[in-house]
């Protein structure tokens, strides 16, 4: 059996990668790299992400 590695849940220390804020958004790069997005930016870059098949994880 292949073991699967699952991300944290986001919390209220993980800050957005473009300004500092809360972070609601992780977006997994298929690289394996992640970017963290407050809801602002993740809205501004979601198109892009999406084209870069990211997965998002939302923060619940």
């Amino acid at each position: 059996m292949t073991p699967t590695l699952t991300r944290p849940e986001l919390t209220a220390a993980d800050r957005c990668d473009r300004c500092g804020a809360a972070a609601q958004v992780r977006a997994v790069l298929p690289s394996g790299g992640e970017l963290l997005f407050c809801g602002h930016h993740a809205r501004k870059h979601n198109q892009r992400l999406v084209e870069l098949a990211a997965q998002l994880q939302q923060n619940a």
